[in-house]
């Protein structure tokens, strides 16, 4: 029964076949990432946005794959539209696997996929498509289903590769088997594959606020690597990585306190950000709007508060809930930075801690005590909208030189 269950509604779809997410596009749309540099095990640079029909780097795949690679590039962005995938370009026994899924026939799959698009809405980021072996080609890619049947519609991600084999007598694909990385038995059945779905179905609330443009990379069982777009933050001096000085003065510039009294939507998270390796220096900051630039925002009427430009990049990030101590963002960055090194990646000095739901240790009580008490009633406001939910907190560590495998 739990095995039923869980074929039906908790698999994301395998990746050679899928198609896209609603993160940065509508729901049901499919985005294509970046195409390979060129060669079979040739690495890549990160992904980008776009889709070429043709490219010279396919030119150097293996002669008798490149039109399939190809056609994984032109037939993906079809999985969920009316269009769907091209079914002549695989055998009638044709053999898919995931950790807690399998079919035996493209039939079974299809129907798999149209249940799928029934209850999720899936979106899937290819981030490149590569000749693997002399008849096997290898595709990367990020999946994010939402699950529409539980009130809290909880967000399922997954990152990983499909390995697709081909029939050398028909030049068909024949098998198509999904690896996470987020788990280390990919085998089917894998319980540690079931038990990683269901540890995302938890209520995990974010308030519906603007928050800064990323997309995962990749999903480990530890971290997710993540490619930030530039945005910019409102800044003052803070006194730790847990606490709320100076979030008074940052709160005030969205609340008009500026050159031209221009009062500025809110955003999610408040960032606390610490740049040197002691962990010691200290600034807290409020992320402004996407469609804002330092050319069209307003100055900031207190001197202490300035306005900055980040630049984006790649960083590595682990969740937490509940209150954000001293003492748990400092394990947190501790086990963060030691997991990446443990991996091979390079990552910056300092941290930041973000919060998602409050930007100190407040509850409700405690804000209404505020209202009677704090004469400046934009914090105590912008703290209260801020306390909506439970509360999402996460520990962010730069990295250099990052390349997506």
């Amino acid at each position: 029964m739990a095995t039923a269950f869980a074929d039906q509604f908790f698999r994301p779809v395998p990746a050679g076949l899928r198609r896209p997410p609603a993160a940065l596009k509508p729901a049901g749309t499919f985005l294509l990432l970046r195409r390979p540099p060129a060669g079979p095990v040739t690495r890549s640079a990160g992904p980008r946005r776009g889709c070429a029909a043709k490219s010279e780097s396919v030119e150097k795949v293996g002669a008798d794959l490149k039109d399939l690679v190809e056609f994984l590039y032109a037939d993906l962005p079809h999985l969920f539209d009316e269009q769907g995938i091209d079914r002549t370009m695989y055998d009638d026994r044709v053999r898919f696997r995931d950790p807690i899924t399998r079919h035996d026939t493209i039939d079974g799959y299809l129907f798999n996929i149209r249940l799928l698009k029934l209850l999720f809405r899936p979106d899937f980021y290819l981030h490149h498509v590569r000749q693997t072996g002399p008849n096997e080609i290898t595709t990367r890619w990020t999946m994010v289903m939402r699950f529409t049947l539980l009130p809290w519609q909880p967000e399922l991600l997954f990152t990983g590769t499909s390995v697709m084999g081909v029939n050398p007598l028909t030049k068909k694909f024949c098998s198509h088997v999904d690896l996470w990385d987020s788990i280390q038995n990919n085998d089917y059945f894998s319980l540690e594959g079931l038990i990683d779905v269901l540890k995302q179905l938890r209520i995990y609330k974010t308030p519906d606020l603007e928050t800064p443009k990323y997309l995962i990379l990749k999903r480990t069982a530890n971290y997710e690597i993540r490619k930030y777009e530039p945005f910019v933050v409102v800044e003052t001096e803070g006194d730790k990585l847990s606490g709320s000085s100076g979030f008074n003065n940052v709160a005030g510039y969205i609340f008009g306190k500026n050159s031209s009294s221009e009062k500025i939507p809110m955003t999610t998270p408040v960032f606390t950000q610490a740049v040197d390796d002691k962990l010691s220096k200290v600034s807290i900051q409020i992320v402004l709007p996407m469609d804002k630039d330092l050319g069209t925002l307003p100055s900031p009427s207190a001197e202490a508060v300035n306005l900055r430009k980040v630049e984006g990049g790649i960083a590595a990030v682990t969740k937490f809930s509940g209150k954000p101590s001293e003492e748990i963002v400092l394990n947190k960055e501790r086990a963060l930075r030691s997991a990446i090194l443990k991996d091979g990646l390079s990552p910056q000095q300092g941290c930041l801690l973000a919060r998602y739901n409050d930007p100190g240790s407040t509850n409700s009580f405690v804000m209404l005590l505020c209202l009677l008490t704090v004469p400046d009633a934009c914090f105590v406001l912008l703290s209260c909208h801020y306390n909506i939910g439970s509360k999402r907190n996460e520990v962010l560590i730069w990295l250099n030189d990052f390349t997506l495998e």
